[in-house]
């Protein structure tokens, strides 16, 4: 039997691999009569923090950079890879992973939110790697198969799904943007042989100034090049208007988003969205919050986090006036309501899967 495994099955985070205490082994056991040798690779979020800052670590806390292994391996045609669900990373989890292996030995810095120097610019990019869906897109290249197996298929065309009754009562409502949003916006145009060469990126601010956000990009005749732009102000008009007519028709309200996955503009969005819900709150604390370094993007999570430090008066203030946003506006979807954890707590709490 070789060295290298047959079939990988990946480490992975949370509940997922509280299962896999039991599953892994089963597996093993199964695939063991038969030869198969089936091994593991890490590609839980701590695992991916480790792997990407051996030089500060100690040779026995060190380990190797897994999912970059795995990106090469799904390229081979014999490749054999069972993909378990994992976290997509937010801020906030991120910097809670880096918290905890802090406190068993790591030495590991801190995430730079707004790095400064080229060393903290340095540290956030290795951040970056395993920032957001940083897992899907390296996996599901090459080879990837998601189809479900005939006999699961055959199963549910016989055994179909037994939905309730609908009623025509139901208050369910979908809304969208129809104006000023990456839709709308989208342009596209295909590179001429004129035009091939090098391109960069651009942005022209109101007031004229140019900022290079992306420099010698190759383009080459034939390609597809894509750009789109949102508006603050009808995405911000847009998320007021929506929790006005949540109220107004008695729904519950609950923002939905690819937070993790665009790693670059959901959060931004869904910033947004708890400003607009919490418009009072920052307001009347805006000068506070900009002092204790509240970052709406990360959530109102951010906000209770950082809060706990000051003075009880000034603090239960400030929780006051968030019950007060809450029980004023349209009842609002709870990722654990036991907890008062809101909808908008935190940007990896309201992931929607393609």
């Amino acid at each position: 039997m070789s060295e290298q495994p047959d079939i990988i099955y990946t480490k992975v985070d949370e509940a997922p691999e509280l299962a896999s205490g039991s599953f892994l082994p089963i597996i093993q056991s199964f695939a063991g009569v038969a030869g198969i040798k089936v091994g593991t690779k890490d590609i839980s979020l701590a695992g991916r923090i480790i792997a990407q800052f051996p030089e500060r670590l100690k040779p026995e806390q060190q380990q190797p950079d897994d999912l970059a292994l795995l990106g090469e391996m799904v390229m081979q045609p014999d490749a054999n890879i069972i993909k378990l669900p994992n976290i997509s990373a937010s801020n906030p989890q991120i910097q809670g992973a880096v918290t905890e292996l802090q406190s068993q030995g790591y030495n590991l810095p801190d995430y730079p939110e707004d790095p400064k120097t080229d060393e903290e610019k340095e540290i956030k990019a290795k951040f970056d790697k395993v920032k957001g869906s940083a897992v899907n897109p390296v996996l599901r290249q090459g080879n990837s198969d998601r189809r479900a197996a005939v006999s699961v298929k055959n199963y549910a065309k016989s055994n179909p799904h037994k939905m309730g009754k609908w009623s025509k009562d139901s208050k369910t409502n979908i809304a969208h943007m129809n104006g000023g949003d990456f839709c709308s916006n989208e342009k596209s145009t295909v590179i001429s042989d004129q035009a091939a060469g090098k391109g960069k990126i651009e942005f022209v601010g109101a007031d004229g100034n140019i900022t290079l956000l992306k420099d010698n990009i190759a383009m080459g005749a034939g390609d597809l090049v894509d750009a789109t732009k949102m508006s603050r102000t009808a995405l911000r008009s847009f998320i007021k208007d929506s929790i006005t007519e949540a109220k107004k028709q008695g729904v519950l309200l609950s923002l939905h988003m690819k937070a993790t996955m665009m790693k670059v503009s959901d959060p931004i969005i869904f910033g947004h969205g708890v400003t607009v819900f919490f418009e009072n709150v920052f307001t009347k604390h805006e000068t506070l919050f900009k002092e204790l370094g509240i970052n709406a993007n990360n959530g109102l999570g951010d906000v209770y986090a950082k809060i706990m430090g000051l003075p009880a008066g000034q603090k239960e203030e400030i929780e006051a006036d968030i019950k007060a946003c809450i029980e004023n506006g349209p009842e609002l979807a709870m990722v654990d309501s036991d907890k008062g954890i809101t909808n908008l707590h935190v940007p990896s709490d309201i992931i929607i899967d393609a």
